[in-house]
């Protein structure tokens, strides 16, 4: 397993937080945390950047709808950037990806 790291900068939509390593069960809530400690303004954007994503289970997926859920309740949007080839076929297959915004690339965040 490889810890999960966080980098966040702020765009001219809102926060960006990169996310490295693998978002499983036992990573998984290092991104809830992180989300829950960013105060976001309505009309923002939070953008998650999956590029350096390595792997991603049902825990992790599950944090990624915590996320979208702090987002909404502060009036914000949120996006997911970068997805993974094989984490976007899992949202997809679920119809995930009728329900995140999901951006091809991580630099136009």
């Amino acid at each position: 397993m490889s810890p999960l790291k966080t980098t966040r900068h702020d765009a001219d939509t809102g926060p960006v937080l990169r996310v490295v390593g693998d978002l499983d069960f036992e990573f998984a809530p290092v991104l809830r945390e992180r989300v829950e400690q960013l105060a976001l303004a309505p009309g923002q954007c939070l953008v998650i950047d999956l590029s350096g994503l390595r792997f991603c289970d049902s825990s992790g997926i599950t944090a990624l709808l915590a996320a979208r859920r702090h987002a909404r309740a502060a009036g914000a949007d949120m996006a997911l950037a970068a997805v993974p080839t094989k984490t976007l076929r899992i949202l997809t297959v679920v119809g995930l990806d009728r329900v995140f915004t999901i951006r091809p690339d991580g630099d136009i965040a």
